[in-house]
């Protein structure tokens, strides 16, 4: 289904104060994302769950494992997706990084049998026990969009729940004398 013009610009201008992105720049991964999405049968607000958690939507974004771009996509280990797109060099053009890493995103996820495993192995954590609560940042990410999308008002900046550490008591001569008791 393609979503309304209407439900595109509310994820739109979202993730754009979200993430403090130029309207102009989020319009074009937006669009890219649904374009794409369409294409290769995948929601594209899971595409664009991915890309926020994975780069904060920094088309730029390199990790220090040398995974690149909006999708943070391992160019040297997926070079060959990128040959029709322009090479491995292209891994930092915004819409071939979305469109390589949303069919390896779909290839993990049909593999996996759910989105979860997809997204486990997305992140390269197939082979462990759990994948560092990554699937669950994408997952409330990617809940939060659903929200955009239909209209809802979600806020830009999610709550953080402080924990707090009690203080060590400072130790004083009553407190030694009472501990040697």
């Amino acid at each position: 289904m393609l979503a309304t013009q209407k439900q595109q610009q509310w994820v739109t201008d979202w993730l754009a104060k979200r993430y403090r992105v130029a309207g102009d720049a989020a319009d074009m991964f937006v669009s890219t994302a649904y374009i794409t999405a369409h294409e290769i049968k995948l929601d594209p607000l899971l595409i664009l769950a991915v890309m926020a958690i994975e780069s904060g939507l920094n088309p730029f974004a390199e990790s220090p494992v040398g995974a690149q771009g909006l999708m943070q996509v391992m160019s040297k280990i997926h070079h060959a997706r990128f040959q029709d797109l322009g090479g491995v060099k292209a891994a930092l053009n915004p819409a071939a990084n979305i469109r390589v890493g949303s069919l390896i995103l779909k290839d993990y996820v049909t593999r996996g049998g759910s989105v979860k495993e997809g997204l486990k192995t997305y992140v390269g954590a197939a082979a462990f026990d759990n994948d560092s609560g990554y699937g669950s940042r994408v997952l409330a990410e990617y809940a939060r969009l659903k929200q955009v999308a239909i209209g809802k008002k979600v806020p830009v900046h999610t709550r953080v729940v402080a924990v707090t550490v009690p203080k060590p008591e400072p130790v004083t001569a009553q407190s030694e004398e009472l501990a040697s008791l």
